[in-house]
């Protein structure tokens, strides 16, 4: 975090600047040598003997690690905020060699993260995670035996605050809790990375009969274990969150803030209501909002679709085959070994296209190099007509666009109709607020009521909150409170609505 920018946003987003700069190999060096000791305390000179090394390796340019480079380098990271600037007493030899020496730098908090999530990016592999499965398990003993520890300390603190017994309760209740989400974030992570891997590979238009073998046995027999044991370990863990959604209050009570860290500290996972309700909704539904396990669930059906669909395409009987991929990386390969005058050659004898012949329209301005080879340009995206059939040809033109101001006006129309019809809704629901029960509701009247009663109980987490929805355009506002053994009836045109245990209100929205 900047001193300029506490609460985040552009400052924060200095941190990442580094990474595309003009040295990133220096900035990155430079990074990992502040982040690979505890309370790192460096001179510019101390920095430039640790980089030496690493440029006589030839993983840094020449010079890079000469101490006024180095000097230089260490000021620009500390104007992007990943380094902070402290000054010591030093012995020089020099007023050049004071200067370098006389100026020390800690790293950011927050740069320390940012080149962990950098150092750990660049370790991944290019193929799928495994899913961690082997913690849903261990998920669902963890919070069986919270509700019981739970109660353990508050028995221990209303006995004997202070005691021995109560700091051991809550000591063991803290470590639980600690286990339980790293033990969730974990596997939430590999569940997101590997489902990114799976919407990457089940998109491509072509695949081979090895990867077609490949992801076969990985969908239909991995994933199935993955959402197996998903689902047969999520209704234990729903029930046991949802025991504990009473008690919640009682554990964020005993699992307090630590005084001797002060206010302004970053609580661990599990302190706050946040991390309780994100942890619920990963495993849970709730109305309006389908749970993690539900998505999970949705993305896998679509991606064996997606991979029945591309062995339909490869099987197909009949016709033109479904790709010319293997055809075009041949082409590639013989273009990369080929020399200038060869590589000419085998491009006008594949696609035609010779030197004084044009099939495709200027661009809007020439951005081509002649200093950069054509394999290190920009991509060209090859369409799928020369993909699949090597067909350059157009497929029909683009339609007119038709400018009908009748069918304006009559669109016009009925969106101020249907507006005014929801104002009537509204201002018939307005009037009716004092005295709902006894009022007759139209059709219409109903439909919105109806729309705003069930946002107002999506918010809700529990039957025994409070929900609010408003409709922003008219200004009316709807709220929902639970009041036991109270029966709240609405008469409409078409029936009475009853609601059990609820009290609605109608207002002006503040």
């Amino acid at each position: 975090m900047t001193q300029s920018d506490p609460a985040g946003g552009e400052g924060r987003l200095r941190l990442y600047s580094y990474l595309n700069a003009e040295h990133t190999r220096t900035y990155v060096a430079i990074m990992r040598l502040f982040t690979a000791t505890l309370l790192p305390d460096l001179s510019p000179n101390e920095v430039a003997a640790a980089l030496k090394p690493l440029e006589r390796e030839g993983r840094l340019d020449i010079g890079e690690s000469d101490p006024d480079t180095v000097a230089d380098r260490l000021k620009r990271l500390k104007d992007w905020g990943n380094l902070v600037q402290g000054r010591r007493e030093t012995i020089a030899a020099s007023i050049a060699e004071f200067v370098r020496g006389a100026f020390r730098y800690q790293i950011n908090k927050l740069a320390v993260r940012v080149q962990r999530d950098v150092d750990e990016l660049l370790r991944v592999p290019e193929g799928a995670r495994e899913v961690s499965r082997e913690l849903l398990p261990a998920i669902e003993r963890g919070l069986a035996k919270l509700g019981g520890t739970l109660s353990q300390a508050m028995v221990a603190e209303r006995q004997a605050p202070g005691s021995a017994s109560a700091k051991r309760a809550k000591e063991e209740l803290a470590e639980q809790v600690t286990t339980l989400f790293l033990q969730h974030a974990e596997l939430a992570v590999t569940v997101r990375d590997f489902y990114a891997y799976l919407g990457q590979v089940v998109t491509r238009f072509h695949l081979d009969p090895e990867e077609i073998s490949g992801f076969r046995n990985l969908l239909v027999e991995y994933i199935q274990m993955v959402v197996e044991d998903v689902l047969r370990h999520t209704p234990a863990i729903a029930e046991s969150l949802a025991g504990l959604a009473n008690a919640r209050g009682e554990l964020l009570r005993i699992l307090g803030p630590t005084e001797r860290l002060g206010i302004a500290v970053e609580r661990g996972r599990g302190r706050s209501e946040t991390d309780w309700r994100e942890l619920t909704d990963w495993f849970a539904d709730r109305p309006g909002r389908p749970s993690q396990v539900t998505a999970l669930r949705e993305a896998t059906a679509r991606a064996i679709g997606s991979l029945l669909a591309s062995v339909k395409r490869a099987t197909a009987g009949g016709g033109l085959l479904p790709s010319r991929r293997a055809e075009l990386l041949q082409l590639a390969g013989w273009l990369d070994a080929a020399g200038p005058h060869r590589s000419h050659e085998l491009y006008a004898a594949a696609f035609g296209l010779y030197s004084a012949r044009h099939l495709l329209p200027a661009p809007e301005h020439d951005g081509d190099d002649e200093h950069t080879p054509w394999r290190d340009g920009p991509v060209v995206e090859v369409t799928v007509s020369v993909r699949s059939r090597g067909d350059r040809g157009a497929r029909g033109r683009a339609s007119r666009i038709q400018d009908d101001p009748m069918l304006q006006e009559t669109l016009l129309a009925q969106a101020r109709e249907a507006d005014r019809q929801r104002a009537a809704a509204v201002a018939e629901l307005s009037a009716a607020a004092p005295a709902l029960a006894t009022s007759n509701l139209s059709p219409a009247a109903l439909e919105v009521l109806c729309e705003l009663l069930t946002m107002a109980m999506a918010q809700r987490e529990r039957d025994t909150d409070t929900g609010s929805a408003a409709d922003p355009v008219h200004g009316l506002r709807l709220t929902i409170d639970h009041v036991p053994d109270q029966v709240t009836q609405i008469a409409t045109s078409g029936g009475v609505l009853t609601l059990h245990h609820a009290a609605v209100s109608l207002g002006a929205q503040q």
